[in-house]
């Protein structure tokens, strides 16, 4: 990863803490003490940053100058958009809106394969939340096959408030639970919409459910219970494109 992805020292790494940058975890000097590292500690885990202890010949191999002070930040190798860019973005293209919300997704993997089938069939933007979720990460710029590197993504405090917000433009939201009355092919896209798709396991939390104007399920018919989040997104979205092009 290239040195500008990394902040090095206890006073850069606080302040980064503090400020609206995105970090996607940061490294701490097995056994490295102090009252910077104790506030260090202390702002990641009210932030949702993950801390890692490395010992000192992992901690070495991960730091590229020699006086880092025992600790390193990653801050993401991507620029965020926000949710009026991705609005605008559908107005200049003369589009209906097409949104997709991830609700704490998990796995940097699902996320990349997310952003890539979203890339290629025309959604405008994903928003996603700052909290409890994965953010962008090399590992996700992978999987996304470079999308993630220029995709619009909105990173947002509160998905429940952005939904509403989202309405008040005219947006209507669209989840994806196994409780819905209807499948996901009898609803007809020919509205400004934004997808839900909820998290590995848990699905869409109840709050943001509730948030929804429509419900739609994805039929199965094997043993297993549920889909990967990647597969039953790129399952929904192409759906709704495909209803559009036909419109």
């Amino acid at each position: 990863m290239p040195v500008n992805n990394f902040i090095y020292g206890r006073i850069p790494v606080l302040e980064a803490l503090r400020s609206d940058l995105d970090i996607e975890k940061i490294f701490v000097l097995f056994g490295t003490h102090g009252k910077n590292i104790s506030e260090i500690y202390r702002l990641a885990k009210q932030k949702g940053v993950k801390i890692v202890q490395l010992d000192r010949k992992k901690f070495s191999e991960v730091s590229e100058i020699e006086h880092s002070q025992g600790v390193i930040a990653i801050i993401a190798p991507v620029k965020f958009n926000s949710v009026e860019l991705i609005l605008k973005y559908a107005e200049n293209k003369k589009e209906k809106n097409f949104i997709l919300i991830l609700d704490e997704i998990q796995d940097p993997q699902n996320l990349g394969a997310i952003i890539r089938t979203a890339d290629c069939v025309g959604v405008h933007g994903i928003i996603i939340p700052k909290h409890n979720a994965v953010s962008i990460t090399s590992t996700v710029i992978k999987a996304s096959a470079g999308a993630a590197e220029y995709f619009p993504v909105a990173k947002v405090s509160n998905i429940a408030q952005t939904i509403d917000e989202l309405k008040q433009n005219g947006i209507w939201i669209v989840g994806t639970d196994y409780s819905a009355d209807k499948f996901y092919n009898e609803m007809k896209y020919d509205f400004p919409v934004a997808l839900v798709i909820g998290s590995e396991g848990k699905g869409i939390r109840r709050l943001v459910k509730e948030k929804c104007d429509f419900l739609v399920k994805i039929p199965l018919y094997g043993r297993v219970d549920s889909l990967n989040a990647s597969v039953a997104a790129g399952i929904v979205l192409y759906e709704i494109k495909n209803q559009r092009l036909k419109l």
